[in-house]
Formats: C-alpha cells, structure tokens, sequence
C-alpha cells in the first residue's frame, strides 16, 4: 500500500511538473487555448473541485498560473463610482436578481484603506504564500460597478509577476513577494482616466513589460524593462484614441507584430521598438476584446453593442484595410468578452446568453445558440471542449464542433466575471470571494 501511496505521489508531482503555464490573460500565446488533455468536463459545488481557497475581498482579474502557484491581483476597500448611467447585462429584470453586485463597494470594505493585492497560492492545495500590498496613492479614478481597479490581470514570466492597477500603479514582485520594482505611470505621463477605468493588462515580450494607457488626459504605448522597471519605449497617441484591451503578441513570417484593439481600429507595432506597422481604421466607441491569431491571420471582435469582427492576414504596413483584410463582418460580435479559435472554428459568447460560431476561413455562421447565462468573461478552450463562465456561477462546457454540443452545466456558488486558466488539467476560477481549483474528479 505504502509503494502505491509513493507511486502516486510521484506521479502526480509529475504531472505539475510538466504542467501547461498560463502566465497571462488568455494563456500562454494569448489564444485562450490549452493543448493539455483529459480537462474536466462536469462538477459541481461538492464533487469535482480540488480546492477551494478564500479570498479577502472582489475582484475580476483572472488567475495566473506558474509551475507549482497561481496569482491573482485584488483591491481591498471601496473605490469610486463613476457618474452617470452605469453598465448592465440584465435584460428584462433587476441587476439583484440576476447576480449582478457592485464590485468593491461592500459595507464591510467600504470605510476600509485602499489597497491592491498581489497573492501566490500553492496550486496543489490551494494555501496561501504571501500578500504583496500597494497603498494605493492620489485620487481615486471612477468605476462602474462591475469593475474596479484590480481589474487588469498580472502577468509572470516565472522570476516576477507584473501586475497594473487603475491608479496608475505598477508593481513587479518577486516569486518570493519582495518587490522588485514599481512606477505610478499616472504621476509621470497623467492620469489614468477613462470611462469606467483602466482595464488592459500587461504582457511580456522577451526582455519587455508592454502596457497600453490609452486613456483621455494621455495615451501612450508603453515598454519597460522587464528587471528593472526603465522605460524601454513609448509610442504617443492622440488623446482621443482609447482602449481597454489588451494586446496581443504575434509571430509571423515578416516578423513579430503586437496587436491592438483600439476607438481608432485595429493597429499593430513593432514589439521591440514601438515602431507603427499597419492599420485597419474602424472606429469604435468602447474597444475591449483582446484579438486571436492562427497561421498568420489575425482574428478580432470589436466590442461594444453588437460589434463588428474581421480576420487579417499579418505582415502588413500602413493602411492593410484594402490588402489584408479577409473578411469583415459588421455585427454581431460580443460588447465584451473576447472570441475564441479553436480547430478552425471561432466561438463567441454574447452579453445575453447567445453562443456562436463562425468558420474562420469565410467569416459565416456555423451556428448559433441561446444558452442561459451572463457572459462577461471570455470562453477558453481545450480537450476538444469549449468552457464558458457566467456571472450566475455556471461553467458551461461545450463539446467544440460545426454542431452545438451541451456537455454540462456546472454550478458553483459564486458570482464567475474572471476569465477561466488551465494548467495541470485543472481549471481556475475565481468568483467574488473565492479561489476555486477544478479538477473534475471526486476527491476522496
């Protein structure tokens, strides 16, 4: 028995030890896409989960995972709300009723100093190894209620982990929780202002932290050196062009290109200078979805009510909208959740329940289907399944294919605004309060 008990241990240490990384918002190239087998497919509150661990405060950034610890980023205390009307994906009844809560605004937080998180959990049982706390400095910039200012996700590149916060604020730990270094960009080059808040996350490129603040007062492309927090580069933009998405990093035949979803279109850079490559001008009111790419081509949604896609061969220079442009759709895309290849086909997860997929080489619908939920993350795939997250506290899983596929509906008690990571064949969730680890086994 004792020989068993070894044989197991070894070889589940084993299977962490080889684990996929997901060091980033969507995962290791940006694509949402785990190449890992045997993921979970049904579970529920009580069966299934692997760990739950608690957490001290809301929060919507998704979990990063490295080898054996998984990161996150939160705010602790009540932030600012912005004036106005604030966003909804309620239709047809209360924002209560469906789950819908103000992030960060609790009573029990509310008179509570502002600060941000950045914490390491062990990812086979899920205790926590340190809290690195930012004070947060200067004046508070508005939010809507579904968002605060944690909501950018870190990035690691397994020496430190690299994370943003609303104010301006920039920090990188250490793997141990020691600060290496930190900027307050907001001081520097203005303030971090935009309508709901900051909500791009950072990414690392070779010996680079690239960041977009595309903000009002000042909006910028931004790279800093990965060790010592210097800036590397940084690319000006007119104050009117805004984004919320994050960038992402493709490898072509041409070379390297960062793409980026923003008001003006979709624009690409050189990663190692900064230097303008091509564009698509499409405005846009409220960009947040972040591209995908497969083969060189480049597949991005828009955001906003009902937006618009389009697939872009790379390799391009100045305005591509005549030369790269494969197919444009002008409606129809999610307001914010990104899309997802997987196998050929695209999937997006609408604001009000409505799945569907495309064929990516022709930009037509394969199929499309209504399924209850509230979609604020984005879908992730792998395993041949499709999971998405929704604010009700289901994971749905669907088997990927030209023909919709309900696997399951996986409840958990818990608000899901964060993206899903998957690494070790588990999947990450967080809810509002909690850290929780999917393994889809009955763990006895």
């Amino acid at each position: 028995m004792r020989v068993l008990m070894l044989c197991l241990l070894v070889i589940a240490a084993t299977a962490q030890t080889h684990a996929e990384n997901w060091p980033q918002w969507r995962g290791p190239s940006g694509s949402a896409v785990s190449t890992e087998r045997n993921l979970p497919e049904r579970w529920d509150g009580t069966s299934g989960i692997a760990w739950t661990a608690p957490l001290r405060v809301r929060g919507i950034s998704t979990p990063v995972v490295w080898g054996d610890r998984v990161f996150i980023t939160s705010q602790v205390g009540a932030g600012a709300l912005r004036e106005g009307n604030h966003p909804t994906l309620v239709q047809g009844g209360t924002a209560q009723d469906a789950g819908e809560r103000a992030l960060g605004l609790d009573e029990e937080t509310r008179d509570a100093k502002v600060l941000f998180l950045v914490e390491a959990f062990r990812r086979g049982d899920g205790g926590l190894l340190w809290t690195f706390e930012l004070p947060a400095e200067g004046e508070l910039p508005g939010v809507h209620e579904k968002h605060n200012l944690a909501s950018a996700s870190p990035v690691t590149d397994g020496e430190r982990v690299y994370a943003i916060f609303g104010t301006g604020q920039m920090v990188a730990v250490d793997m141990s929780g020691k600060r290496a270094w930190q900027r307050n960009l907001a001081e520097e080059y203005g303030a971090f202002q935009i309508s709901w808040g900051h909500g791009s996350s950072p990414i690392v490129y070779k010996d680079l932290v690239i960041l977009p603040c595309y903000h009002e007062p000042a909006s910028y492309l931004l790279a800093l050196d990965r060790r010592t927090g210097e800036t590397r580069w940084r690319v000006e933009r007119e104050s009117e062009v805004l984004s919320y998405s994050t960038p992402l990093l493709v490898e072509s035949a041409s070379g390297d290109e960062l793409v980026l979803n923003s008001s003006q279109g979709i624009e690409a850079y050189d990663p190692s200078t900064g230097k303008a490559l091509w564009h698509m001008d499409e405005p846009n009111r409220f960009p947040i979805p972040t591209p995908v790419h497969h083969d060189d081509v480049i597949y991005a949604s828009r955001g906003y009510r009902s937006g618009p896609y389009a697939a872009i061969r790379t390799g391009g220079r100045g305005d591509i909208a005549a030369s790269h442009v494969l197919w444009n759709v002008p409606t129809g895309a999610p307001y914010i959740a990104s899309l997802v290849y997987y196998d050929g086909l695209l999937y997006m997860a609408g604001d009000v329940g409505v799945v569907t997929c495309i064929d990516a080489k022709t930009g037509e619908r394969v199929w499309q289907e209504r399924i209850d939920g509230i979609f604020t993350a984005s879908p992730v795939a792998g395993d041949g399944k499709i999971y998405l997250v929704s604010e009700t506290g289901e994971t749905i899983v669907m088997r990927a294919g030209r023909t919709p596929d309900l696997l399951a509906r996986n409840p958990i008690d818990g608000r899901l605004l964060a993206s899903p990571a998957i690494s070790g064949g588990w999947l990450f969730l967080r809810t509002d309060d909690s850290l929780v680890a999917v393994s889809g086994q009955a763990m006895g």
